[in-house]
């Protein structure tokens, strides 16, 4: 199969090709490089069935040509991170809302089958856990730049919904939760990367507000698994799916056992979120997904639990 992923020179794109190459499949990607970097992708550019176009999905003239020759999209280019994100407010909206709108567009004209990446960040600052796929949302003030990322993914959804619906294209849509592995870089905000480098450096581990904030670490493995089951059924098709893990750790608990698995000596210090981010910043303090849907619907299970997870991130950056 002929297959197009954009921003696939990003850390869950680069993985995502090169399961897909292994699988036998013709892959070529677009990345603008704006969080994406070459080299993750070094190990795989020379493979005869690959092709990457440095470019941007703004492009619609070069997207279209793109599209016209594949049969599936795996939709993955966006602005992430909290700190990009903040430091791009009006370049993050356009990409997350126009550039998927384009994908959508060529998508429908082209009949290819479209997979969306979306985000628990859409659950906002709900606190009642699990989230499903139906829960309510709440959302911060549009003050509040890195609110703007939620809403524009958000918008995503109810794009890729509508063109289900009215146009019947064959849309899935995967809400990711903290997805974590080799080629994640901290250098955006990312935690978990930042953690491990600090440690293997012993510099000190910086957590940012209190620490007390949990999260579930879904291995990028796991995750670009279910992306592959969840387009191989077709039953999946104009449907939500929260993809991740619910083995649940706090941010101290994790600086803690990534200084102890990394036999550190790293000073664990914390930081105020005005100082790291801008005034008036707010997280969410929890999150996990409630997974009873995508294991109905594809038995995804996740393999791979957290110490494992760090044991091969500390693996990749000794190297």
């Amino acid at each position: 199969m002929h297959i197009l992923i954009t921003g696939g020179a990003g850390f869950i794109g680069s993985h995502l090709a090169e399961r897909l190459l292994k699988d036998g499949h013709q892959v070529e990607i677009i990345d603008n490089l704006s969080t994406g970097r070459l080299e993750n992708i070094e190990s795989f550019k020379d493979h005869p069935n690959f092709k990457y176009t440095v470019g941007s999905i703004l492009n619609r003239n070069l997207l279209e040509s793109m599209i016209a020759r594949n049969e599936q999209v795996y939709h993955l280019a966006a602005a992430v991170g909290v700190k990009y994100i903040i430091e791009n407010p009006l370049l993050s909206l356009k990409t997350n809302i126009v550039g998927t709108d384009n994908v959508l567009e060529l998508t429908n004209k082209y009949k290819c089958k479209v997979l969306i990446t979306s985000t628990s960040e859409v659950y906002g600052k709900s606190d009642k856990l699990p989230f499903t796929e139906t829960s309510d949302r709440l959302m911060g003030p549009t003050q509040i730049s890195r609110w703007g990322y939620a809403f524009s993914k958000s918008i995503d959804e109810f794009y890729a919904l509508a063109f289900f619906r009215e146009k019947k294209l064959p849309v899935v849509i995967a809400r990711c939760f903290n997805t974590v592995g080799p080629r994640q870089t901290g250098q955006y905000g990312m935690v978990l990367p930042k953690f491990v480098k600090a440690a293997l450096l012993d510099q000190p581990i910086i957590i940012y507000g209190s620490g007390k904030q949990t999260r579930c670490f879904a291995d990028v493995i796991d995750v670009v698994d279910a992306f592959i089951r969840l387009m191989e059924e077709k039953k999946c098709e104009g449907e939500i799916f929260n993809v991740g893990t619910t083995e649940v750790i706090s941010i101290e608990d994790l600086a803690l056992k990534v200084k102890e698995m990394c036999n550190s000596k790293s000073k664990i210090e914390y930081m105020a979120y005005e100082d790291a981010y801008e005034e008036g910043f707010e997280d969410m303090m929890h999150r996990m997904p409630d997974l009873t849907k995508i294991k109905e619907y594809i038995n995804y299970e996740p393999k791979i639990h957290l110490d494992e997870i760090i044991q091969r991130m500390i693996a990749y950056y000794e190297n």
